[in-house]
């Protein structure tokens, strides 16, 4: 039996003899469990007086929900970098760069293939979050999904790091003299771009703590 599995079923096991938390942790604490596993076994069991103890509800995982959230994920990352790449190569004709010596077709073809994958993954990621959030207000329990959680958690830490690395560029680029309209204008769609992405998946991941 794993410890988590022993120290789960000793709590059960105690409460249901009518045993005190403050006397479990107490005892666990003699035994040589660490304070956070002694909380996290005890928050596990709703504190109230019914008998037997009542579950409180846990996360999940799911072979489907990693299918469908892993399809939703690659479709967001194709999503949203084509369409970086779209609006750079639309910055580059508007802005062109005189030592660019890339021929036109070059870029057309860029364009054109950030075009096809927008039109395949955009609606694609689209209908996957729309029928997420539908099935999660129809069953809140959805909430719980540890693969949903885990896929909000890698958005926000890739969102975080683009925003964190086009700061930190743009700087490099002011202190070096670098800084052009051009330049500026790629910041921005970055910035738009990833922070979009980092403020829709922060607020569903708080709105996913509160259900919990």
């Amino acid at each position: 039996m794993r410890p988590a599995d022993q120290i789960a079923v000793f709590v059960h096991d105690a409460l249901a003899a009518g045993r005190s938390r403050d006397e479990i942790s107490e005892a666990l604490a003699k035994a040589g469990w660490a304070p956070n596993e002694i909380s996290d076994s005890l928050n596990a069991w709703v504190d109230s007086d019914f008998s037997p103890p009542v579950p409180r509800p846990r996360a999940y995982v799911s072979a489907q929900e990693a299918f469908f959230y892993g399809l939703m994920f690659a479709a967001l990352g194709m999503t949203a970098w084509h369409l970086t790449t779209l609006s750079f190569n639309l910055i580059d004709r508007w802005l062109p760069d005189p030592s660019d010596i890339r021929p036109a077709s070059y870029a057309l073809g860029q364009m054109r293939w950030s075009i096809a994958s927008l039109i395949v993954f955009a609606p694609l990621f689209l209908i996957l979050n729309t029928r997420a959030t539908r099935e999660t207000r129809v069953d809140p329990g959805k909430s719980r999904s540890g693969v949903r959680k885990w896929f909000g958690y890698i958005t926000l830490f890739i969102a975080s790091i683009s925003l964190l690395g086009d700061l930190m560029y743009a700087i490099f680029a002011l202190l070096s003299g670098d800084l052009t309209l051009r330049f500026i204008a790629k910041s921005i769609v970055v910035a738009v771009v990833a922070g979009i992405i980092f403020f829709y998946f922060s607020k569903e991941t708080n709105e996913k703590k509160d259900a919990l």
